[in-house]
């Protein structure tokens, strides 16, 4: 069997740069290995998400020269641009919130009044013809139109707010089909009573399309004050129509938006509604590219890092790494590695570095441990270690310092007990055999001996700060309390597990 692995390229202005070469091997000659820095690289400079964009585009637009057209995608910088949409009911202040929107990103609002005068002029004497007959525009002609706006200078450099738009699940789904989908949708919601209230102060600016209000939103210059007009549309049955009918829409149009649509209550001071819609469209967008844990667990003898290893692993799919047990691996299938530590182990002596190092490159370069992430324990003991591994381009995302207080560490393992016969550890404390015959035959490793544990505590207190020190100028560690049960150190570990990994590394 045969495993074809296609390491992703980047295209340069230039041309085509492959980051890494089409590998052919027989995978049951020696696993699949990936370099370690591809992935880091990927995170780093968001592939994924490039990848996604690109090809999106390449299923949309379907362009007669692929290659051209992603050099060409490539070189335009609209990379970090906003895109958002703000949606509501009549009188809700989403033309209001937009126009705030706009100013604080530094680029244009959109709204259906405005974007027809921009266009090119065939589309835009078709717009007017509809709207001259009093005729509702085509869905198709406004997805002409709204593709038509989007595509000058300004909304492609800067982004763009758009309010208003779409109405209906039609021209939503045929501004996606065309590929204008925005990062942010904002749904404003409100009471009937409320939005009735509003519509009565509303005025429009014939001038330029803009929306005020009387009482909320008072334009600053006079002249346009002088010119505002009653919007029309706004008596009492007229609006609550118009509220009855978005309400309507807005149940086949939010599930369009669904994944990225937040609610505001617009019942509130515009200031507060702003920020809340501020906050949303500030926040980065949202990813679907994996974000695979690559945890280390560093704490004394008897912290639990094996358990809550074992527990990770179990519930996200993590490859458990200990190194421990790599080195017994290693020894026990008689590889190379395993027959340079053996002598080493044999007379209870480190293992170095370079070979300890050697062992885990070997391991951490699996496809596994690239595709799922790993949580290793056991290693780094020292600083040297640790700078060595991100040398090696084995970079943690989170480092968990396990805290237990030396008294502790002597009260766990001191009292620990193995049954010789099922090979299972009883705690005298806590976890007492219930069989007497089990409680007889007990016996107490080596390593548990009160002795033997101080020693392995001074090790361990040697090199814990300069081990902190390290990570704590990486902002990847976190210090974990585990004189506390298993299931509440494992929430804890969980809570930092599942939110936003750093994205910032030395």
């Amino acid at each position: 069997k045969f495993i074809i692995f296609c390491h992703f390229g980047v295209y340069t202005f230039s041309g085509y740069h492959p980051l890494f070469s089409v590998e052919i091997m027989d995978q049951t000659a020696r696993p699949l290995q990936i370099p370690p820095t591809f992935a880091l690289y990927a995170e780093k400079h968001n592939l994924f998400d490039l990848y996604h964009d690109l090809i999106s585009q390449l299923l949309i637009h379907k362009p007669a020269d692929p290659v051209q057209f992603l050099i060409e995608s490539l070189e335009k910088d609209n990379a970090r641009v906003s895109t958002v949409m703000v949606l509501g009911p009549p009188a809700s202040g989403k033309h209001t919130i937009g126009k705030m929107l706009a100013g604080r990103l530094r680029c244009p609002h959109l709204t259906m009044q405005n974007m027809i005068p921009e266009v090119d002029r065939k589309l835009r004497q078709k717009a007017e013809f509809y709207l001259a007959e009093k005729q509702p525009i085509p869905t198709e002609l406004w997805t002409s139109i709204v593709k038509n706006r989007l595509s000058i200078q300004d909304c492609n450099r800067k982004g763009w707010v758009m309010s208003g738009f779409p109405q209906t699940r039609d021209q939503a789904v045929a501004l996606q089909t065309a590929g204008v989908i925005p990062d942010h949708v904002i749904f404003l919601e409100a009471k009937p009573t409320v939005l009735a209230e509003r519509a009565i102060g509303k005025r429009w600016d014939p001038e330029t399309g803009d929306i005020y209000h009387l009482v909320f939103d008072q334009p600053t210059d006079d002249d346009v004050l002088e010119r505002l007009v009653e919007c029309p549309g706004n008596s009492e049955s007229e609006i609550n129509e118009r509220i009855r009918e978005f309400e309507g829409r807005i149940i086949e149009l939010a599930p369009c938006y669904s994944n990225v649509g937040l609610k505001v209550n617009a019942d509130q001071p515009v200031a507060d509604v702003f920020h809340h819609a501020l906050e949303f469209v500030s926040s980065p967008r949202r990813s679907s590219a994996p974000r695979n844990p690559r945890v280390i667990l560093i704490g004394p003898p008897g912290s639990g890092r094996d358990t809550q290893a074992a527990l990770l692993a179990a519930k996200y799919g993590l490859v458990n790494l200990n190194c421990g047990q790599l080195i017994k691996q290693a020894i026990s299938g008689e590889t190379k590695a395993g027959g340079a530590m053996k002598n080493y182990v044999d007379r209870g002596m480190p293992v170095p570095d370079a070979i300890l190092l050697k062992l885990l490159k070997e391991r951490l370069c699996q496809l596994d441990c690239v595709t799922r992430g790993w949580v290793l324990h056991g290693y780094p003991r020292t600083r040297g270690q640790a700078e060595q591994l991100a040398d090696a381009g084995f970079q943690p995302n989170r480092v968990f310092f396990m805290e237990l207080g030396n008294a502790q560490v002597l009260e766990r393992l001191t009292n620990r007990m193995t049954d010789p016969v099922t090979g299972r550890r009883y705690q005298s404390l806590y976890d007492p055999p219930t069989d007497a015959q089990v409680k007889e035959r007990l016996v107490q490793h080596p390593r548990d001996t009160e002795a033997e544990v101080n020693r392995r505590l001074s090790r361990y207190s040697t090199f814990r700060e300069e081990l902190r020190d390290f990570y704590a100028s990486k902002s990847l560690s976190l210090d974990v309390n585990c004189d506390q049960d298993v299931e509440t150190v494992f929430e804890t570990l969980e809570s930092h597990i599942v939110s936003p990994l750093p994205k910032n590394f030395d």
